[in-house]
């Protein structure tokens, strides 16, 4: 008798603390000043959050050149520079910050390892939105390393004087083979003074480490301008997966994966609503694959307050 065809399902997956703040935030932000609320890129990087806030009056602009005088723009959860915030307050703009909290905390860490003249070795994605907000803090001091490949480019002040910071949504691996790297070359580089990849992305990466090695195909329910997801795509191969795709949706399976295939693992990324995740687990379940498991390795608790101009005026549980 064939195997039982099976679903492993990740535990945690999907929306994070910060995802989820700055959905509600724009969420929010229509419900009291109505449409059009703009935001400065997307808010998220996932495709569907984008399209139904799109679809509730939100603008996604670019820049904020793009945004009316004086009307309100909100800032994405992956932070902006200083420059952003000084070219709204020219165009006299209303804005509101939905910049994740631990994004924030390495724009604090930028600012004071540049106060004290340190060169910043900032390790992320070149382009990425999170990477330029965290580098427009202290651009003099920054110099991005994108990958263990790049750390022979790196050149410094004072070798006594360095120290790593990095963006929040990389590989854990990647990141730790890149600071070994530049620790080698650099011997006395310091550490920032917490981890700076956030906790929900290790949490998704350890839960796709312990499900990958018993899974024939992985899919992960994400966008492909979201690093995090794609991230979890090559964790999953690393980590034994004998195959692995990236989805926004279900429509996107290629019914042909599933050929000769027994056990399917889902996760998502942290910008990613579960409702997608549903999508998924139904068209597996219409072709056989009804029986889930959850994987669980981390319980998640963490809330961030939502911005200050958005709060209830009284607390109420």
């Amino acid at each position: 008798m064939a195997d039982r065809k099976r679903v492993l399902l990740a535990e945690p997956r999907g929306y994070c603390a910060g995802v989820d703040r700055a959905v509600e935030t724009v969420e929010r932000a229509l419900d009291k000043h109505g449409a059009p609320v703009y935001v400065r890129k997307e808010i998220v990087h996932n495709r569907h959050v984008v399209e139904t806030l799109s679809e509730r009056g939100a603008v996604f602009v670019g820049e904020t050149d793009e945004v009316p005088e004086g009307a309100l723009v909100v800032f994405s959860a992956h932070g902006v520079s200083p420059e952003v915030h000084r070219t709204a307050a020219e165009r006299s703009l209303k804005t509101i910050d939905a910049t994740c909290p631990l994004v924030t905390k390495v724009h604090q860490e930028a600012k004071r390892f540049a106060r004290d003249d340190y060169d910043i070795l900032l390790i992320g994605h070149e382009g990425h939105e999170e990477v330029e907000g965290t580098a427009g803090e202290a651009p003099e001091h920054v110099q991005l390393v994108d990958g263990p490949d790049s750390v022979d480019k790196v050149t410094v002040r004072d070798e006594s004087k360095i120290v790593w910071l990095s963006q929040t949504t990389l590989s854990v691996d990647e990141t730790m083979e890149t600071v070994n790297r530049l620790r080698e070359k650099f011997p006395l580089l310091n550490d920032p003074p917490s981890d700076d990849i956030c906790y929900a992305t290790q949490n998704r990466q350890v839960a796709v480490k312990a499900m990958a090695p018993r899974c024939d195909l992985v899919i992960v329910v994400g966008s492909k301008n979201s690093s995090n997801s794609v991230r979890l795509v090559e964790v999953a191969l690393q980590a034994g997966a004998k195959a692995s795709h990236l989805v926004d949706y279900a429509r996107d399976i290629d019914l042909a994966w599933l050929d000769g295939i027994t056990t399917v693992g889902i996760t998502s990324g942290a910008s990613v609503p579960e409702v997608l995740v549903r999508g998924v687990l139904d068209l597996l379940a219409e072709n056989g694959f009804d029986t889930v498991e959850p994987v669980t390795t981390a319980n998640e608790t963490v809330t961030f307050a939502l911005p200050r101009e958005l709060r209830p005026a009284r607390t109420s549980r």
